[in-house]
């Protein structure tokens, strides 16, 4: 309640509530001369700023609503379309052949420092005081990327419905001075998101950290963020906003209070927690603790044959960030851990298929690949689309792998 009040002081009260500038079109020139359009949000007065970056199937407006809001409360703020979406040139993303994708993937970070850059020159901005804030992977991952560009200077951090790769997980580890609000529901439409962004939370050293979850029934699988025809339920990224209307206000409040009550810090939260086996994930990846997650595994079914000690999406993401930074040996370890828990799972197995590919071993590669393929039959846990996608991939690796 101190909060909101604090939150509409600085609004303004009544009929004369105060009213920041009107927002303005901007183009923000990339690195290699792209146009990157953008919208700011002035506050009209001195103040901190805060970056909103948004999911793949969305586009900047998706935050203007929030945006005008914080700057009715004394936040400047800066959203922009990321490259090949929205109104930026170099798209349509989707249409792109897939060298074309990977060389935009490639520029999105500094996309983000040129937009990061144009926030703090705009006069007013508290440059050593600035908030960040991404939807679903694309706008998590480049969220954090930039709080570990410049950790001096980011206070408070606003994640929703995503996730990050390996260097941004071991900075939230690290950045016990930076307070995160992560949000995510149950009915997410791309599940595994509620699991990893729950994931993100718990590695979060913060003292602060909360973690707002929508309980509900678990989604089906039925594609990936940037996949057509995945029907929007309201419970994905910035799409919360109409679902939970007070949402954004929630996040006023916490940019307030991380900004300009207590500029890097936040009030310690014992209403969030989460049951993710942290320690036991954190020693996954570290050298020898897949064969100590085995062990353990091995030691619980002794006494319940259908114990699991970790999450199955968790340890998926961690093989595969593995597999893609070049560690062949760590990827290989960390997946077969999915098998050894879930061996009737065509998914893990082709999970398995894939390191397997990767490392060279083309004969266990193709051996996973069919048993994939076999399990499909009876793996009724995924939903069709999803056995579909198992069933394309493993596939492919026989067809790319031929006979014996």
């Amino acid at each position: 309640m101190l909060l909101t009040a604090f939150a509409l002081a600085l609004a303004g009260c009544g009929a004369r509530a105060y009213r920041p500038p009107a927002a303005r079109t901007v183009d923000l020139k990339a690195v290699d001369g792209a146009i990157l359009k953008a919208s700011y949000f002035g506050a009209g007065k001195p103040g901190p700023g805060v970056l909103l970056l948004h999911q793949i199937n969305r586009q900047r407006k998706v935050w203007d609503g929030l945006a005008e809001r914080l700057a009715a409360v004394g936040i400047h703020t800066l959203t922009f379309d990321v490259r090949g979406l929205g109104e930026s040139s170099g798209g349509p993303y989707g249409q792109l052949p897939p060298a074309e994708r990977a060389k935009a993937r490639k520029l999105w970070p500094d996309d983000m420092e040129t937009a990061f850059q144009y926030l703090v020159a705009q006069p007013g901005v508290r440059r050593d005081v600035i908030g960040l804030g991404g939807a679903g992977p694309l706008g998590a991952d480049n969220a954090v990327e930039a709080a570990r560009r410049h950790s001096a200077d980011v206070k408070s951090m606003v994640l929703i419905s995503g996730q990050t790769e390996e260097s941004g997980r071991q900075f939230i580890r690290q950045a016990s001075q930076l307070p995160a609000l992560f949000v995510a529901a149950d009915a997410d439409e791309y599940p595994p998101t509620e699991e990893v962004t729950e994931w993100l939370y718990a590695l979060s050293s913060n003292p602060g950290r909360k973690f707002i979850h929508y309980a509900g029934e678990k989604a089906p699988w039925k594609g990936y963020e940037d996949t057509k025809g995945v029907p929007a339920t309201g419970n994905h990224g910035t799409d919360l906003f109409r679902t939970h209307p007070e949402l954004p206000g929630t996040i006023v409040n916490w940019y307030v209070t991380t900004l300009i009550a207590t500029p890097g810090r936040a009030p310690a939260d014992s209403s969030s927690s989460s049951a993710l086996p942290v320690a036991l994930l954190d020693e996954i990846e570290t050298p020898g603790g897949p064969a100590r997650a085995a062990a353990q595994l091995k030691q619980a079914r002794l006494r319940d044959p259908q114990a699991q000690l970790w999450p199955w999406v968790v340890v998926n993401v961690l093989g595969y960030d593995h597999l893609q930074a070049g560690d062949m040996d760590a990827a290989l370890e960390i997946l077969k851990l999915n098998v050894l828990a879930n061996p009737e799972s065509a998914d893990a197995n082709d999970s398995l298929s894939d390191v397997y590919l990767a490392h060279g071993q083309k004969d266990l590669a193709r051996h996973y690949a069919g048993k994939a393929l076999a399990l499909l039959a009876s793996d009724t846990a995924d939903s069709p689309e999803r056995r579909n996608a198992i069933r394309d991939s493993a596939q492919s690796k026989l067809k790319q792998l031929g006979a014996h």
